[in-house]
């Protein structure tokens, strides 16, 4: 633009009214700043709280604390809760598919029939893969919805969706959201915490529990079931605790001072409660990982007696030790790295499932058991499922691994105020794509912050100009008929 010709065709009057107008707006930002509207953080009932205080829900909530189950790389709906009758006789023929939520471009493909049979369990009839016999003996607590479905068929992309409801990083994620939006029952303990498969952490890493655009704070802290609970917390050798404090609060004394000409820097302000946090977590967090208090029934039930069943048996125990100790969001995974360390079953079906649903069936039993015998499901959210689900046909010529199937799958939900005994959705008879009352992604998010006491469309972050939510910039209702 030619400067010269900036004004040109506009009157003085028009000139001074916007300049006016430009001006103005900058004692608005002030205004605006002093109030907190750019501060990165939902209010709290003590205006002197920190950002993982405890914050007022937006209506009563039904639920106090989420467990998601995930299971990375992408179970088989059809070979375990979806039942498809159908497709048993087609084992082996060559059909024509559609391309959609799959990721590749075939036009036809070879069936892989159902390795497993289904059963009937509970009075509520569900069918349930002979995978998980003992989850289905808990199937009347239980709401499944086999009508999800997502926008990606590729893993790295899928769980970002899954994690986060965006296909591309930098976006909190739904355990960043819960935790910035109601903060923490418990101080001394993160109010977001993940654990690993033992094989490693899954595609995309951190992002999948990182707080994006929010500050570090509110990011997912990662839980090892075993020796040091959380990396680097432990106090330096030859340190005493009275020194470190001595040292903590000379530090806070100073970042606190740097933040008082900076109350819009939240980061800084995050860093500041997260070297608090740490402090108070080495008194707190070995004691929520030792579980020899535990009974040895307890033990048992979970299947820490063995092998197959211990890894992920302790880790199903923990969650339920963090939510019993405040902890708002519990992440737990099944499988990791690549291959068949995980459900991303491309060659071999069934070594691939029996092999994870061997080491995660009892073990979720076990923690829907406990947390109903304890009073803890009726507040507690389990979620069970994976980033996406897996096509009726093979991928390669020969072998019986299944593609990748993002156009429809199962997931279910339990407690939390979720309706028990119900199932919501299908897909085709063939378990290729979701056809009656298809749901994505973002309606599982809505429906998780709302038991919660969070309305989706209301809970919001502001970042690059813009109100940030976790389902998007269009409304997104929580699921209805889940919803007891």
């Amino acid at each position: 633009m030619n400067p010269r010709n900036m004004f040109c065709g506009r009157t003085r009057r028009e000139f001074l009214w916007q300049a006016g107008g430009g001006f103005t707006s900058l004692g608005l930002v002030d205004m605006l700043s002093r109030d907190g509207f750019f501060s990165g953080s939902r209010p709290s009932d003590d205006p002197n709280a920190g950002p993982l205080a405890p914050k007022p829900p937006h209506h009563a909530p039904k639920a106090k604390a989420c467990i998601f189950l995930f299971m990375y790389g992408g179970p088989s709906h059809v070979d375990t809760f979806d039942y498809k009758p159908k497709l048993y006789p087609l084992d082996g023929k060559t059909i024509d598919i559609q391309t959609k939520g799959r990721g590749g471009s075939k036009s036809k493909g070879r069936v892989v029939g159902p390795k497993w049979k289904f059963s009937q369990y509970g009075e509520s009839g569900r069918w349930i893969s002979d995978l998980f016999p003992h989850v289905g003996r808990y199937v009347d607590d239980m709401a499944f919805i086999h009508s999800m479905y997502a926008d990606s068929p590729l893993h790295g992309s899928a769980m970002l969706m899954m994690n986060s409801g965006r296909i591309l990083s930098g976006a909190p994620c739904l355990g960043s959201w819960v935790n910035y939006g109601l903060g923490t029952e418990n101080q001394n303990l993160p109010g977001f915490v993940v654990m690993l498969d033992k094989t490693g952490g899954p595609i995309s890493g951190a992002k999948n529990w990182h707080s994006g655009y929010m500050p570090a704070v509110y990011q997912g802290t990662v839980l090892r079931p075993t020796g040091e609970p959380i990396l680097d917390l432990d106090v330096p050798n030859g340190m005493s605790d009275r020194e470190q404090r001595r040292i903590l609060d000379a530090l806070r004394e100073q970042n606190e001072a740097h933040l008082s000409h900076r109350s819009e820097d939240t980061t800084l302000a995050a860093r500041i409660q997260s070297y608090e946090l740490a402090y108070r977590m080495q008194s707190h967090a070995p004691e929520a990982i030792d579980i020899a208090n535990e009974s040895a029934s307890t033990k048992t039930l979970y299947g820490l007696d063995d092998p197959r069943t211990e890894d992920f048996g302790r880790k199903c125990l923990l969650a339920r030790r963090m939510v019993e100790r405040g902890v708002r969001f519990v992440q737990v995974y099944s499988g990791g790295n690549h291959n068949d360390h995980n459900w991303d079953a491309h060659g071999d079906l069934e070594h691939n499932h029996s092999k994870h649903a061997g080491a995660t069936d009892k073990p979720i039993a076990a923690l829907l058991a406990d947390l109903k015998q304890r009073g803890l499901l009726d507040e507690t959210i389990v979620v069970w499922g994976g980033e996406f689900g897996r096509q009726p046909t093979a991928e390669y010529a020969q072998g019986t691994g299944r593609d990748h199937n993002s156009a429809g799958f199962t997931m279910w939900m339990a407690g939390g105020g979720i309706k028990k005994g119900v199932a919501l959705g299908k897909t085709d008879e063939l378990g290729n794509a979701a056809v009656e009352r298809p749901l994505h992604v973002k309606e599982l998010h809505a429906t998780i912050l709302h038991q919660m006491g969070l309305d989706p469309n209301r809970l919001s972050f502001f970042h690059a100009g813009l109100d940030q939510k976790l389902v998007g910039v269009e409304p997104v209702k929580p699921i209805r008929e889940l919803i007891a």
